[in-house]
């Protein structure tokens, strides 16, 4: 069974499409036989550049197997990821694991931050690792959006969780990767914290032509997005673009009211 949503292409000049990702047909499946669970049943997609999408959905519909496989993190069983016009699916590992590194950018709940190193340390780690050296222009550019510039020299433990976060979205910036995936990247942040960091994450899109695509359960992380994507049973049901948190809000009891009634 195919998506019940019709793929919408945004921007682009001359009819070209703007896409930075794509899945076409994926299917991602656990088991076999009896106890086969599909994950995602024939899923297409289309992820726009320079915009901000968010993924949502009801617990076990399928929105982090969808990120994760988007971004490399995880196999599909049948059917096509591409970034830009990459397919990603059956690289190598060695490939993919370089493909990540250099154009995908990830914040995840959890921060990942390493405790000895300071703050511009972490940010410039993933660079280090792969032997680059930053572009100061555009790190000190992204430094100032997160409004880290008084803070570089601070450790996790020196800095707040929205502070943490501030600093893992810098990280992901940082590289210039082409997409960044965030996994409820305010899960663990309070609500000032978590609205400061979604700003800038919105700020991210709007000035430095970031594409962001983050799964979330939150209808007010979600209407920052440019559109968000609904995910149940795996299938991708239904999409709005420039949500508001109570249209998000009517929306996922609409899904919950279904679930209990079907």
């Amino acid at each position: 069974m195919t998506s019940a949503v019709t793929i919408t292409r945004h921007g682009g000049t001359g009819g070209r499409t703007a896409v930075a990702a794509r899945a076409r047909q994926v299917v991602k499946a656990y088991g076999s036989g009896e106890t086969r669970v599909v994950a995602l049943d024939h899923v297409d997609v289309d992820i726009a550049r320079g915009q901000f999408t968010a993924i949502m959905g009801p617990s076990g519909s399928g929105k982090s197997t969808l990120m994760h496989c988007l971004a490399g993190l995880d196999t599909v069983t049948s059917g096509q990821i591409y970034l830009d016009d990459t397919e990603i699916t059956g690289l190598k590992d060695k490939k993919l694991t370089q493909l990540r590194r250099d154009r995908i950018g990830f914040i995840f709940q959890a921060f990942n931050l390493l405790p000895t190193l300071n703050a511009l340390e972490n940010i410039t780690l993933p660079m280090d690792i792969a032997g680059r050296k930053p572009d100061k222009a555009w790190l000190g550019r992204v430094i100032d959006t997160v409004g880290l510039s008084d803070r570089l020299k601070h450790r996790p433990t020196q800095l707040s969780g929205g502070q943490q976060q501030r600093v893992a979205v810098a990280r992901a910036l940082a590289a210039r990767p082409e997409i960044i995936f965030g996994d409820e990247p305010t899960g663990n942040l309070d609500s000032r914290a978590g609205a400061e960091v979604l700003g800038f994450l919105r700020q991210s899109v709007d000035e430095l032509g970031q594409t962001i695509v983050i799964v979330t359960h939150d209808p007010v992380a979600a209407s920052y997005a440019d559109r968000v994507l609904y995910l149940a049973d795996g299938r991708i049901v239904d999409e709005m673009y420039k949500p508001t948190a109570e249209a998000v809000l009517d929306r996922m009891k609409d899904f919950d009211a279904r679930g209990r009634t079907s």
